[in-house]
């Protein structure tokens, strides 16, 4: 008999905080190119709407991102409940009509880690370095689902751990 684990992770919101987040294909799933460019697009559109996106990349069975939460219309930092469900509803909901399935394409739980001081360069390195460690592509700008903000012209300053 098989017995199946849903996992419940608590997801810890800091108020101010800079995310690195990290969320699957449901069974590993392969992610087709014209359906790794719908995920960019949805992540992208999230951008200076409810996250400042400092990096993403869509790799064929998950996502990497890198970002700080912005204000909502109170005043309050957007939700990563919200932000998460901003990009992986509407991103599922195409990726499905375009390769003509249907059902959950996003695994329910996220991997989601609060930068602390001198974390911020290391994921950012290892958001670049993915598809080239995972034999994409010889060099980071070759890949066609990685982004990141232009030049970092803004590194946030994460909050140190108590």
């Amino acid at each position: 008999m098989k017995h199946f684990f849903r996992r419940n992770l608590p997801h810890i919101q800091n108020l101010t905080g800079t995310y690195f987040v990290t969320f699957r294909t449901k069974g590993d799933l392969f992610l087709p190119p014209a359906a790794r460019s719908i995920a960019l697009k949805h992540c992208l559109f999230e951008n200076n709407k409810r996250v400042e996106l400092h990096a993403v990349v869509i790799m064929p069975t998950h996502v990497h991102l890198l970002f700080t939460p912005m204000e909502n219309d109170r005043a309050e930092p957007f939700s990563l409940a919200e932000i998460m469900k901003g990009i992986k509803g509407p991103s599922a909901y195409n990726i499905n009509r375009l390769v003509g399935r249907r059902g959950q394409l996003w695994q329910n739980e996220s991997f989601d880690r609060i930068m602390r001081s001198q974390e911020f360069e290391h994921k950012l390195n290892y958001i670049c370095a993915n598809p080239v460690d995972a034999g994409l592509c010889s060099k980071p700008k070759e890949y066609r689902w990685l982004w990141t903000q232009g030049a970092q012209a803004r590194v946030p300053v994460p909050h140190r751990s108590r």
